[in-house]
Order: structure tokens, then sequence, then C-alpha cells
């Protein structure tokens, strides 16, 4: 294995002296790449961001805005980034000579003021202007948003640009507005753009990577038997995919890894396919790609991910990391309850398949064995055809559940063939609300069983009090829930 390096801005740079654990955003910082900003140092504000290219959904390559204080810089090994600095054109020196369009526009509308979150707002807003799909055109006519389907949409601009791609970025001092303005007023990339062109080249490929200092290592293995093999091998290593979570151990508690295995990029873990009697998730796979994949076709999950953290961590979070946790209130596992998901777990020995509702033993524990890792998802088929996914949380995006509730119901003739409901934020784990479920099947869909089935939905779980909510609104929320459902679907029939 060579050396461990990383291509910042078009020029290689060696990975050592750092430290295994060191993130990105320390790595450019003391490489004199100060436009990267520590603000939070969980994911939460965008002031790191930086741009990765990976491979693209529709094209070639993609270019990714990551929160650069999560990913430790060995991932990145072999990789390409670019830093608020690398944009626009560059002389030979690497100085820029001319702003790049993202740049250019946040200046002349004022989406500047202290400058401190800026770069981190340039980097995921030039994420979306290099978008495949996205229409490219500059502000017009009436006709032309109602062309892009975006009128009266104020999460859409008539140039196609998605607001959700900054809903992990934060301003102080600035207001969005004029940020906002300049993001409407991109046009689209030009042909000369080198970034724009980069986008038709293959992304890099993954790089085994074994890099140690101070008797810790971080290693990238090439295969899922190699990766499984050194899980048996090395007791205590940590699991690292798009380190969402293990990123925040490592800058708010300190935590350090004597051996960290990265299966980000195993190719057994990084597919998507669709059977015909079911759809396998890999278990690595970044739910971005999960969502543009997928387009659509499995409704409840498309309710999910724009309530799932922001664009910033959904780009590097995984279905395995977020089960792998087994936190209580992460977001995924209640839907993927209501869908009637299984878990794929790897070993040495071989595969198994477990069903998601008995995969949780409590709180952060499950049936995984310390020698497994979660290697794929998989989603029953037929689809459920009503179905909801209901966050209750302080802030509409980018935050925590008190309370999360998935339905998936079968409904036919006014009668409830089937249902699954999955809850998080109400007890040690998240749970299937089957006494609720029983409570609706072969029940008539009416207001008179879904008043019942609420209050039986209200005692389901455990709900604690804590800093987001109190027991009993916790519990008063999954009542609701199912209400709000009613009407939503009673509104549909009506309308």
């Amino acid at each position: 294995m060579v050396d461990a390096r990383i291509t910042v801005n078009g020029k290689v740079q060696p990975l050592s002296p750092a430290a295994p654990h060191t993130t990105v955003l320390d790595f450019l910082r003391d490489r004199g790449l100060t436009g990267s900003k520590e603000g939070c140092a969980e994911g939460e504000c965008g002031a790191c961001s930086v741009l990765v290219a990976r491979p693209g959904v529709n094209r070639p390559t993609d270019w990714v805005a990551v929160n650069a204080c999560l990913v430790p810089a060995a991932a990145l090994d072999g990789q390409e980034i670019v830093t608020a600095e690398g944009l626009g054109n560059l002389d030979a020196t690497g100085v820029p000579t001319e702003l790049h369009p993202v740049q250019q526009e946040m200046a002349v509308r004022g989406g500047s003021q202290c400058g401190y979150c800026t770069p981190g707002f340039i980097c995921s807003m030039a994420s979306e202007y290099y978008r495949p799909g996205r229409c490219g055109a500059a502000p017009a006519a009436e006709a032309e948003v109602e062309a892009h389907g975006h009128e009266d949409d104020h999460e859409h601009g008539p140039n196609g640009f998605d607001l959700h791609s900054l809903s992990g970025n934060l301003c102080r001092c600035t207001g969005y507005r004029p940020i906002r303005d300049a993001a409407f007023a991109l046009g689209a990339p030009s042909e000369e753009d080198p970034l724009a062109q980069r986008r038709d080249e293959p992304a890099p490929a993954p790089v085994a990577t074994e890099y140690s200092r101070d008797d810790r290592t971080f290693r990238r293995p090439e295969t899922l038997a190699e990766a499984v093999q050194l899980l048996r091998d090395v007791p205590g290593a940590v699991l690292v995919a798009g380190s969402t979570d293990w990123g925040v151990e490592v800058n708010i508690r300190a935590r350090r890894a004597d051996y960290v295995i990265a299966i980000d990029r195993l190719p057994e873990l990084r597919s998507l396919r669709v059977e015909s009697d079911y759809i396998e998730v890999g278990a690595a796979v970044p739910l971005t790609e999960i969502e543009r994949r997928l387009d659509g076709s499995v409704p409840l999950l498309a309710q999910l991910f724009p309530q799932f953290a922001s664009r910033l961590i959904r780009n590097n979070a995984t279905f395995g990391g977020n089960l792998g946790t087994g936190s209580p209130i992460g977001d995924s596992p209640p839907a993927l309850l209501a869908l009637g998901a299984s878990v794929v777990l790897a070993s040495a020995d071989g595969e198994r398949v477990v069903e998601l509702a008995d995969y949780f033993t409590g709180y952060r524990q499950s049936v995984r064995r310390a020698d497994e890792l979660i290697q794929a998802v998989r989603i029953p088929l037929p689809l459920a055809p009503v179905t909801a996914f209901h966050k209750i949380a302080k802030r509409r995006f980018d935050d925590i559940s008190s309370v999360a509730v998935a339905f998936a119901l079968d409904i036919e003739d006014g009668l409830v063939r089937s249902a699954r409901i999955g809850l998080g934020g109400v007890a040690a784990t998240p749970i299937r609300a089957r006494d609720t479920e029983a409570a609706l099947v072969g029940k008539a869909w009416s207001a008179e069983v879904v008043e019942a089935a609420a209050a039986v939905l209200q005692s389901e779980g455990t709900p604690m009090s804590d800093h987001r909510a109190s027991a009993a609104y916790r519990a008063a929320m999954l009542g609701q829930s199912l209400k709000k459902l009613y009407a939503q679907t009673t509104e549909a029939v009506l309308s």
C-alpha cells in the first residue's frame, strides 16, 4: 500500500503526519486552507463543508458537499476534494484570479457579513449548482416557473435550485434572504467550467488503506470478506461508514479508537437492487444516493429523507450506520419497521437475515454480534398503499426527533387489511406499535375506530421526560399522529 494521499484543489497532499483520527477539517486547516471553519464540530452548522468527487447517480462524477468536521481525513485517501479556496479560476500557483459564479452571486447580493459561515454555504451551494437535473436557467418569466413545477414553492427557485441543499448551513448575522437570492440567481455552469467538465470523468476509485501512527490504525479493506475477517481478528475495532455519529464522538467526547475499519466504499455494501419481492439497499449507500436512485418509488422513504437531519448529513449518513448505533431516536428505524424491513448481517461465517422488529434488544443493543456488520437492508414488496412519516421536533428540519411515527397501512373497501406502525423516541429501542396494529386490522377505517386506536397508541412504549419533551407530550403526540393520518387520508378521498 502506498502512503495515504488526498488531492486537494488539484494538488496531491500527503496525509502524514496527521493522526488516524484527524478530521478533514483539521487536516485542511493545518495546511493553511482556513476557509472551512469549526462552528459546532457535530455536523449541524455547515461552516466546515467541502466538496468531494464521488461516483454519480446520473453521470460519472457528482460533486457532493460533506461536513469536513466529521469525516476522518484517512477516509479520503486517494480521493479528490475541493474547498472554497479551490473554486473559481486559479493561476498556476493556486491563487484565485476570478470568482466562481456562486461566490460572485453571494458577494453582489449581500450574502455575507462576518464571513465565518460563508465558505461553507458556498461549498453546499456549489454542490447544488453542479447537481445533474437542476434546470440551470436564470430566474425568468412565470411561464418558466410553471414549466419546472415550482410555482408558489419557496423551497425551489425557478432555476431549479433546491434550498434543502442548504438546510445544514447556519448563518447568525446575514439573514437568509440574500443567500436565497444568490442561490436563485445562479444559471447553468458554463461549458468551460473545469468542475463541470470534471463530472464527465470517473470519480476516484476506492483505495485500500492502512494508515498507522502512535499505535492507532485506520484500515480500509478491499472486500467484504477482508472486512469481516478483520472484525473477527481485531476485537474492539470501530466500524465507520459515513462517520456522522462517530465523528461527533471523536470531536465532542474525545473518543479515540485503536483500530478503525472503514466500510463505506465496499462494493458489497454499495448496491441497490430491486427484485420481484424485495428491495435491497446496501448498508453503506448514502441516504442522498438512496433518495435519488429510488426517485420516490418508496413513498414512505420519500417522506422520511427530507426530515432526516440535513442534506450535508444525508450525503454521508447510511442506513447501516443509523441502525448500527441502535439509537432509540434514529429517524430511519421507525420507517423501516413500518415497511417490514429485515437486515442482512455478515460475518466470517456467512450471512444471516434478521427481521428488524427482532433486531433491537435494549438501549443501543441488538442481536448483531461483535464480529458481524450490517451488509444490507431488505424491504419486502409489494408496498403498503397508505404510508406516512410524522416527525415531532422543535424545528422543521435538521433536528432530533422528540417522537417519530411511521405508518404503512393497506386499506381496501373501507377496511384496514394490514397495518404496521413504527415508533421512535418512546422506548429504549425503536418499536412496533403492535397493540395499535391489532386494534386497526379488520376494522373499518372510520373516525370511531381511529379514535379508539389512537388511545391505544398513546399507551404504546415507555416514553420518558427530558429536555426535548415530556412523557405526557410524547404519548399525546402518538395519538395525534394517527388522527392526523386519518384526516389526511379522508381529505385525499374527498379531493
